[in-house]
């Protein structure tokens, strides 16, 4: 694999590779045995936007694996303040790495970095593009709680205009043949390009404003923040602030295992009642970020994830 742009740079069957041998790492992802298949390998970190989760997940993967990481550190302190261009700095990075993550604010920013890099891209997160690696730890969270991908109802919250997240997720989860309500405030709905290429490609696409009415026959509710650095006006940012906020009493008369998702970081989508609650997976969902990216990194270096790893301690 030349680099993970979008999810359209995976097949079905590569994400559910991918997903088995996420599973197959656990064990290192948690620590419990070093399996130092990246040994030698160097992962150049450029953040051009704050993280915390990403960031960290994949410097955590590589080093769980005997890699190396190089960031970019604060965008303030580097020669971007000066003047250097996407490219050039790509140039530079991709000669001291092997592979490299990068989140930018400009939608399209992966795609440039890219064509212009020899080394494997890895986008985490391009402005309110997409986040596909963030869609593959999502995909892993479902899996690991349902057993399969197909033909779930996934009730997706909250920014789903801004939020790259979704916009990935959607995608994939219409490959898979899931039923999909979008509830958001309408000026924050699902781009209207996007609802009709989900719809194009098979989807069950409902919309609403009413996101409680549809927690009943869920089986994944994924909440997202309203994400006030993507307002240009701050009058609208205020108009639909706060617009949904998940309490633990919501939650009587759902599904026994439907389990309730979320990016993070939270403002006030998601109280803390909801925390203690057997639908909470949202903490656990931020450590599968380490272990997907683990399962991303060997793939997209062209190391194989063996196939008989010991759960814990052991040698091979």
């Amino acid at each position: 694999m030349a680099g993970l742009i979008t999810m359209d740079d995976l097949s079905n069957d590569e994400i559910q590779s991918i997903l088995n041998d996420a599973e197959r790492l656990l064990p290192v992802a948690e620590g419990k045995i070093y399996l130092p298949l990246l040994q030698g390998k160097i992962l150049g970190n450029l953040f051009f936007e704050p993280s915390t989760r990403t960031r960290m997940s994949f410097e955590t993967a590589m080093k769980r694996l005997g890699g190396d990481v190089v960031n970019l550190g604060d965008v303030k302190t580097s020669s971007v303040v000066k003047g250097e261009t996407l490219f050039d700095t790509i140039q530079m990075v991709d000669g001291y790495t092997d592979i490299i993550a990068m989140r930018h604010p400009r939608q399209g920013a992966a795609q440039y970095a890219q064509d212009a890099a020899r080394v494997p891209i890895l986008n985490g997160g391009d402005g309110a593009g997409h986040h596909p690696t963030q869609t593959m730890l999502d995909l892993f969270t479902i899996k690991q709680a349902h057993g399969r991908l197909d033909g779930l109802k996934v009730v997706l919250a909250g920014d789903l205009r801004y939020g790259r997240t979704v916009h990935s997720l959607s995608h994939a989860l219409t490959r898979f043949g899931c039923e999909l309500v979008f509830a958001s405030p309408k000026l924050l709905r699902m781009p209207a390009e996007i609802v009709e290429d989900l719809s194009a490609h098979g989807a069950n696409v409902v919309e609403t404003e009413d996101l409680l009415s549809s927690l009943a026959d869920a089986d994944v509710v994924y909440m997202t923040r309203i994400q006030k650095e993507r307002f240009a006006d701050e009058d609208e940012y205020t108009k639909v602030a706060g617009a949904y906020k998940l309490h633990a009493s919501n939650l009587e008369g759902t599904k026994e295992d439907m389990i309730i998702m979320h990016p993070l970081p939270r403002v006030d989508e998601i109280h803390p009642s909801v925390d203690k609650t057997r639908h909470a997976r949202y903490f656990e969902q931020a450590f599968n970020g380490v272990v997907a990216r683990m399962a991303l990194l060997c793939r997209l270096l062209g190391v194989t994830v063996p196939e008989d790893i010991p759960s814990a301690g052991g040698e091979f």
